[in-house]
């Protein structure tokens, strides 16, 4: 017998249809109305051989903030990258550009 599993994600939008309030539901993580300032969803159309793309951020979401979340996806998207593939020298070439992108953005301490 399958399993389902549902991940929800709704989103409040203002007069102008822009996000005031993100909040998600996962219950098999133990997540229930959750609420975040951002979302970056990446879906794989196989019969167009397309990535699809949800992003969406409140727009109270400090820039420094976005700053860091866009470098911590990029560092996770590069692990995956990895798990997905084992390819060790584009994923450290990946490595490299998040370190890079972090000194950049003076993420480093």
């Amino acid at each position: 017998m399958l399993k389902t599993s549902e991940i929800k994600f709704l989103v409040e939008l203002d007069e102008n249809k822009i996000p005031e309030k993100l909040t998600w539901t996962a219950q098999d993580g133990g997540i229930e109305m959750e609420e975040t300032k951002a979302i970056m969803l990446s879906i794989w159309d196989n019969k167009a051989k397309e990535s699809l793309r949800i992003d969406l951020w409140t727009k109270d979401m400090p820039v420094d903030e976005m700053k860091l979340f866009f470098h911590q996806t990029l560092v996770a998207m590069s692990d995956t990258y990895f798990r997905a593939t084992d390819d060790e020298k584009m994923t450290e070439t990946m490595k490299d550009f998040c370190t890079y992108f972090a000194e950049k953005l003076d993420l480093v301490k």
